[in-house]
């Protein structure tokens, strides 16, 4: 995976609309839209704001996705994209379930 790009701006992982975890998940897996996909891997920085990430490297090193009916899905947990989008549903994110993966498209 390239680059995860993410607007959820309050996730302890993001710095400057890049993501720095070492590995995320993006869950979903009946999705049928992108409102049915999920950073699992999102923290709110008002509780996680001292979290150590992966600052040394602007590539996330693996992205998991289960969202089966996405069609750059392969194997039921590969994403082929060099690039996703994770972005809020919400003003101001609270649950890893109010955010998604923009960059879904239903098979």
């Amino acid at each position: 995976m390239e680059r995860i790009n993410c607007n959820v701006i309050n996730c302890s992982h993001n710095n400057s609309h890049i993501c720095y975890a070492d590995k995320i998940f993006i869950n979903g897996e009946k999705a049928h839209n992108d409102r049915h996909t999920c950073c699992s891997s999102f923290l709110d920085e008002s509780i996680y704001s001292n979290l150590s990430s992966n600052v040394n490297n602007r590539n996330c090193e693996e992205l998991v996705c289960t969202v089966k009916n996405c069609k750059y899905n392969k194997d039921g947990s590969l994403c082929t994209l060099d690039n996703i989008l994770v972005a809020p549903e919400t003003d101001r994110v609270n649950l890893y379930i109010e955010t998604c993966c923009s960059s879904f498209e239903c098979k």
